[in-house]
């Protein structure tokens, strides 16, 4: 068989490839994997290296085929272990893909997210949740409604154009239209997870559709002596009348105080039991409550995450 006696020894030529970049000192460095398969390994998915490089070595420059020398390697990387840094760049370097796989992985992304909000957020009314159809028609609302703001601060010009959140053009932004969390749309820099948070936080600031928490179902017991125990808060500074008379009653009042709606109540021996949903976001001080006020002789069982009810 005919040999092409002109290539370079160190020379790999290599097609249809997925490039990990690292840039370290003053060298560039990149590693040839397959396509699709570094999120794969990334996310844990795939586990066999074999199924995800195409070679196992280190490039200054895959299309030319140009293998790193030892000496770039040992100066960039302190040394020469090949398996070791082509890991290093697997698990930390920067993708490269062309763009009908970065709109795939934008897609896949933004298909996570949606699932996610859908699965935590319900009508406030009703409670059902909604469908990933109106969640993502919601969420594109407000990408939309963000986008357009950012033009007219682009476009602000001497006559000043009045936005939804009562900004003019040129004019500086309120405190409170700062403070609303804002939904642009998803990115593949984060994972699905960080961006539905963000997603959840900007539908229920701005509530293009009615829309809340799925509320937490939880079971707290309370040892009977201590139920009827006055609460004994530090005096705060600052603190208004209102919320001072809040923050009195006895264990019993205040827990139940951050219990929305009681499915049921008894009492078993010397504990008190109660079973119920408490917002989300008062779960971290309801749980501060009972570590503080009970010494830890009180405890919550988290029996559900999110409560919904389906629709018909």
């Amino acid at each position: 068989m005919p040999q092409n006696i002109n290539q370079p020894s160190n020379q790999i030529k290599l097609t249809n490839v997925s490039l990990v970049r690292m840039k370290k000192g003053k060298k560039r460095f990149e590693i040839p994997c397959y396509k699709n398969k570094v999120l794969e390994w990334r996310s844990g998915v795939e586990k066999d290296l074999d199924n995800v490089l195409q070679i196992p070595n280190v490039f200054l420059n895959v299309s030319k085929g140009q293998v790193a020398p030892h000496d770039d390697l040992k100066k960039a990387f302190g040394h020469t272990k090949v398996d070791e840094i082509v890991l290093e760049i697997l698990n930390k370097g920067e993708l490269q893909v062309g763009e009908k796989e970065r709109s795939a992985q934008l897609e896949r992304v933004n298909r996570e997210v949606v699932d996610i909000v859908a699965g935590k957020l319900v009508d406030p009314k009703s409670k059902r949740v909604y469908t990933t159809g109106m969640i993502e028609k919601a969420l594109d609302q407000l990408s939309t409604q963000s986008a357009q703001q950012h033009e007219h601060k682009s476009h602000a010009s001497g006559t000043a154009t009045p936005t939804k959140d009562g900004e003019a053009n040129g004019a500086k932004p309120t405190e409170a239209a700062k403070a609303l969390p804002k939904w642009t749309g998803v990115t593949t820099t984060k994972s699905a997870k960080s961006q539905a948070l963000e997603a959840m936080k900007a539908l229920i600031a701005h509530q293009p559709i009615p829309v809340a928490r799925a509320r937490m179902r939880l079971r707290i017991t309370c040892p009977t002596q201590i139920l009827k125990q006055t609460i004994k808060a530090a005096p705060k500074k600052d603190v208004t009348d209102e919320a001072a008379e809040e923050q009195k009653g006895t264990v019993k009042d205040r827990i139940l105080g951050y219990v929305e709606q009681v499915e049921n109540q008894d009492v078993v021996g010397e504990e008190w039991e109660v079973v119920g949903f408490v917002e989300p976001g008062a779960y971290k001080s309801l749980m501060d409550l009972i570590g503080t006020q009970t010494k830890g002789r009180a405890r919550a069982e988290v029996l559900d995450m999110a409560v919904v009810h389906d629709g018909d």
